[in-house]
């Protein structure tokens, strides 16, 4: 398997990444900086951890862009659903566990999905078997959503076959 792209990817986001952090652009620095990343990724590729899981370049860029978009939307409906199930009076909770297919092809997809559930307020991925993910849901309505199979199928198309 072809390293490159994973470690050219991967110091591009670590140089990025201590550029934003630094805030300091002198050449020394820099170049400190840039010293700092070329050791990091010597280290990474000498451990053989850099590959398409540690850092999965494979993802199409234009749909992972619209995924986190569609996703930010999706967590603030779910924690303004939460909320409004808290503050009203009565049972509006039906909390069940339920079984949700996974279509993803590769181990990073499937992880993608359930973390992806569980940062939605009202479901958790408790485990992960094949492609199924056991999920714990607060309400029925949130059940149903996951079952529709929206974002399995969002993540499936943001998913590359390599």
């Amino acid at each position: 398997m072809n390293k490159i792209p994973h470690a050219l990817s991967l110091g591009i986001a670590l140089a990025a990444l201590w550029v934003l952090l630094s805030g300091h652009y002198t050449l020394l620095l820099l170049l400190l900086g840039l010293a700092s990343v070329l050791l990091v990724v010597a280290i990474a590729t000498r451990m053989d951890v850099v590959d398409h899981e540690g850092h999965p370049v494979h993802l199409k860029f234009k749909a992972t862009l619209y995924y986190w978009g569609w996703l930010l939307k999706e967590i603030l409906l779910a924690n303004i659903d939460v909320c409004r199930r808290i503050l009203s009076h009565g049972p509006v909770i039906s909390p069940m566990v339920i079984n949700v297919r996974s279509s993803q092809h590769t181990t990073v997809g499937r992880v993608i999905y359930a973390n992806s559930i569980t940062l939605t307020p009202g479901t958790v991925s408790m485990s992960i078997d094949g492609d199924t993910i056991l999920v714990h849901a607060l309400s029925r309505e949130g059940a149903a959503d996951l079952q529709a199979g929206e974002m399995n199928m969002r993540i499936s198309i943001m998913e590359e076959k390599y």
